[in-house]
């Protein structure tokens, strides 16, 4: 379970919030209303205060790096720092299940990073979620750069992870995707979230 109670960051008040295994809460709201920056607060990247917890320990009590590679944020544009797409992932081999099913090749790990459009960046960066094991994936705009057949790709690997008992705090502006995926659906105005 993740748990967060009483979150203050920059802009953002969250003050009772629980995700249950196989929860996906999608989280809708006006650009600029604070949902990425409460997602980034709950994994641990920009400051904040309140307790948040997964299955009963602290994010105060653990490292940062340990905290997200547990509770997992991929932005709408996420950092490349190597040449080549393989250098991004812990396990490239373990890797070539998730690719495919995200529409890829195994020698997409192969390709140098200058050769990606923004969609495949944004499926690969899910993939390179995935490869790194989380068991919270927090996701903002997940498929704001995909074409319909990409996010049907996207949203089948997201429904198998909640199948298996992962957990997804995503953030959209897509009213069917967070019917599709959203076992809840809540509202981000002015920083502060209600159901």
């Amino acid at each position: 379970m993740l748990s967060i109670r009483n979150l203050r960051a920059r802009r953002v008040q969250v003050d009772d919030l629980n995700l249950d295994a196989g929860d996906c809460i999608a989280v809708m709201g006006p650009s600029g209303s604070g949902k990425s920056l409460m997602l980034r607060a709950v994994a641990d990247l920009d400051p904040a205060e309140g307790e948040i917890t997964l299955d009963g320990h602290e994010r105060m009590s653990m490292t940062g790096p340990r905290w997200r590679r547990q509770v997992m944020y991929v932005g709408p544009e996420s950092g490349w720092w190597e040449d080549r797409v393989g250098a991004h992932f812990e396990d490239p081999e373990a890797a070539t299940g998730v690719l495919r099913r995200l529409g890829f090749k195994a020698e997409a790990l192969n390709w140098p990073v200058s050769r990606l459009s923004t969609g495949e960046r944004q499926r690969l960066a899910i993939a390179r979620a995935f490869d790194r094991g989380p068991r919270v994936l927090l996701l903002d705009e997940p498929t704001g750069a995909l074409d319909q057949a990409a996010t049907a790709l996207v949203e089948s690997v997201l429904h198998d992870f909640l199948m298996d008992g992962g957990i997804v705090l995503m953030a959209t502006h897509e009213k069917a995707q967070a019917a599709r995926l959203g076992k809840r659906v809540l509202t981000m105005n002015e920083g502060r979230l209600s159901a």
